[in-house]
């Protein structure tokens, strides 16, 4: 052991806990003003107290945020513990806040999480045919976890403080007044649906039997919240290669009982927003996008939009998908743009929407004060709400069937650090969809290749194909072969799932694009943990196979 660790063990009269300031005074070495952070059979662990004026400009330090430390110290030195025994102790000095010794003991933790990611995240290289190219995952770093981390010393585990700080800086980044996070898109969709048939909208209110148009090449749970809600779902088609709603058949699929669309904006293409945008507000229909699959994707309308307040919206200006309809949703699983694990969003512009959504997701409850705080309202104890007792507090009174849809802190904390990442991610998205569409243009005679939406920016959430001529099975086996990750494009045609055999819903014609994308059509992967490499490699496959 180095003898500048090999502390004298044996008793002496002071006695220090975590907190003391000390002055140590080994041998061999100089006296060293220092910090108690943990004593262990008899061993005492401590880090040194720097003076103000020591250049500090490189060092991982810790700095006071009072006077706890008399004279000129200010800052600890995080990089190198000093272990002591009592007899090495030549005074004590004083004690530093209780509040200052946890975030010093916090900075020591987050320390060796910086220690342990540097290990963890470690770039991996890649070697053709033996790495797998994997079609989206998460791409996380010490941030993250210091973040996560950070998150679970507080102690609070429920939606706090990094929820709230999460929930405004989404909505800064997008563009809107409103943001509440959830536990899944799922839930962002079943939540987005169904706060459309609270009875505080009057006539406006969704009610069972009501049909909401969408298309069935897609996600179950975009559909799903209009069965579930006892809505009837009206497929349309969608045209290729844009993979979204076919508009000219919106008018066919309107009947006297329409009242609502809901549909994606597949693999972070738009739909067609001017055409679903006009023909929502022309016949009075709510508009929720799914944008799960769309984060950081815009698109500037040139046709004439209204908002929801019948307020024109700027033409030719780039706007973040989700900012037309009414309500949109996001989700946060690893395959998105951002992640923190499980966890999605919905978001909003009208202020009435926001209350009833956050109503249906915290237990269906009339109250909107914070998580820890009460009578925001000033009135918790003075409303007459259904046929409860005057004063009932309102902390349990409910004014819809609702759920609890909230997240934990932690995740908030991760989102929060994803989220400051998020225009790299969108970029370099952005780039290996090009250089995976370059390289593979030369195959348009085997290969439909997807293509962005008139007006659109995408922020591409996968690649697109549709085979020509070739047999989709023997191209995916291919694939998987030479590890080419690759996915459908969801359910195909959802009405040909075994669930959707005992489902009520109206078809728009007979869903033959859908037919072709459920037979011939996947999806490769663009997300920002593949590399120029892995994208030539991808491209070099494929050539390959089509012997180009």
């Amino acid at each position: 052991m180095n003898p500048l660790h090999t502390p004298h063990t044996e008793s002496s009269s002071i006695a220090l806990t975590s907190g003391d300031i000390c002055v140590v005074n080994k041998t061999g070495m100089s006296p060293t003003l220092c910090v108690v952070v943990a004593i262990e059979n008899a061993i005492i662990e401590c880090y040194e107290i720097l003076a103000f004026n020591d250049d500090v400009s490189d060092l991982d330090i810790f700095v006071f945020d009072d006077d706890s430390v008399n004279g000129s110290a200010q800052y600890v030195d995080l990089r190198f513990p000093l272990f002591a025994g009592s007899l090495d102790v030549a005074s004590y000095q004083g004690k530093i806040s209780t509040l200052n010794l946890e975030r010093l003991l916090r900075a020591l933790v987050q320390r060796q999480v910086k220690r342990y990611s540097q290990t963890k995240f470690l770039h991996k290289d890649f070697l053709p045919g033996s790495s797998t190219v994997p079609v989206s995952g998460k791409v996380m770093d010490s941030d993250d976890i210091e973040h996560l981390v950070d998150a679970s010393l507080d102690g609070w585990l429920t939606t706090g403080r990094f929820n709230a700080q999460f929930e405004k800086a989404l909505a800064e980044f997008i563009g809107v007044k409103h943001v509440l996070t959830v536990n899944s898109g799922s839930s962002a969709n079943l939540l987005a649906l169904t706060a459309l048939t609270s009875p505080k909208l009057g006539d406006k209110a969704l009610q069972k039997g009501d049909e909401v148009i969408t298309v069935a090449a897609g996600f179950p749970t975009t559909v799903n919240p209009i069965l579930q809600n006892g809505l009837v779902p009206v497929f349309v088609d969608i045209t290729l290669p844009s993979y979204n709603i076919d508009v000219s058949q919106l008018e066919a699929a309107l009947s006297d009982k329409t009242r609502a669309i809901m549909m994606a904006h597949t693999l972070g293409n738009t739909f067609n927003i001017d055409a679903v945008v006009a023909f929502a507000r022309e016949h009075n229909l709510w508009l929720i996008e799914d944008c799960c699959d769309a984060l950081g994707t815009t698109y500037s309308p040139d046709t004439e939009l209204t908002d929801y307040r019948g307020q024109a919206i700027a033409l030719d200006e780039p706007r973040h998908v989700g900012t037309f309809g009414d309500i949109a949703t996001l989700s946060f699983y690893p395959a998105h743009h951002i992640t923190m694990g499980e966890g999605g969003a919905v978001y909003t512009n009208n202020g009435q929407l926001k209350l009833i959504l956050e109503s249906f997701r915290d237990w269906g409850r009339d109250c909107f004060c914070e998580p820890g705080q009460d009578n925001t309202c000033k009135k918790r104890f003075s409303y007459q709400l259904g046929q409860l007792p005057c004063g009932y507090d309102h902390k349990y009174t409910y004014s819809h069937l609702g759920y609890n849809l909230k997240i934990t802190d932690m995740q908030a904390a991760v989102g929060l650090s994803q989220l400051a990442k998020v225009t790299g991610f969108i970029e370099k998205r952005k780039a290996n969809f090009q250089r995976l569409y370059a390289g593979l243009s030369s195959l348009q005679d085997y290969l439909l290749l997807p293509e962005a939406e008139n007006n659109a920016d995408p922020s591409w959430f996968g690649f697109a194909i549709t085979l020509k001529q070739s047999n989709r099975a023997d191209f995916i086996q291919y694939l998987e072969q030479h590890k080419i990750a690759n996915r459908l494009v969801f359910g195909g045609n959802l009405i040909k799932q075994p669930y959707f055999e005992q489902q009520s819903y109206r078809i728009v014609g007979e869903l033959m694009v859908t037919d072709q994308v459920m037979n011939d059509s996947l999806w490769l992967g663009v997300f920002p943990g593949l590399s120029d490499e892995m994208i030539d490699y991808m491209i070099d496959t494929i050539q390959s196979y089509f012997k180009v």
